[in-house]
C-alpha cells in the first residue's frame, strides 16, 4: 500500500488533544525550542509507534509514563525497536514530571548534549 498510513496519524492527532497533565507540564516546557535550541514534536508516528517527544536532529524520544507501564514487556519491546532505529530512548514517570520538572529537564539536556 502506497501513501500514507492514516490510522496512526489519525491516533497520533486524538493523543495531542488528550495529553495527561504530566505530558502537557513536559510539553509547555520543551516545545519552541526552549531546550539547547531543540525541537521537539508530540504524539509522533515511529513505526507502529506513537511516540510522546521526539527532537528527530538529536535521534530522541522522551516517553512520560503512568503505573501501567511498571515493569512492562511491551515498553521492552518498544525500546528495542526504536533503538534499532537509532533513536535514544527516555522514560519518565508521570509523578516524575510533575512533582520534579527541573530534574526531568537537566536529564533531558544532559542527554541532548551527550
Amino acid at each position: 500500500m502506497r501513501g500514507r498510513k492514516e490510522t496512526p496519524i489519525r491516533l497520533a492527532r486524538r493523543l495531542r488533544t488528550d495529553q495527561t497533565d504530566a505530558e502537557t507540564a513536559l510539553w509547555n516546557r520543551v516545545r519552541n525550542r526552549q531546550i539547547d535550541d531543540c525541537k521537539f514534536a508530540r504524539q509522533v508516528p515511529i513505526g507502529s509507534y506513537i511516540c510522546d517527544f521526539v527532537c528527530r536532529e538529536r535521534r530522541l524520544v522522551i516517553e512520560v509514563d503512568g503505573g501501567q507501564h511498571a515493569d512492562s514487556a511491551a515498553d521492552v519491546v518498544r525500546d528495542r525497536y526504536l533503538t534499532g532505529e537509532g533513536y535514544r530512548v527516555l522514560r519518565f514517570w508521570n509523578n516524575d514530571v510533575l512533582g520534579n520538572i527541573e530534574g526531568v529537564l537537566i536529564t533531558i539536556q544532559a542527554e541532548l548534549r551527550g
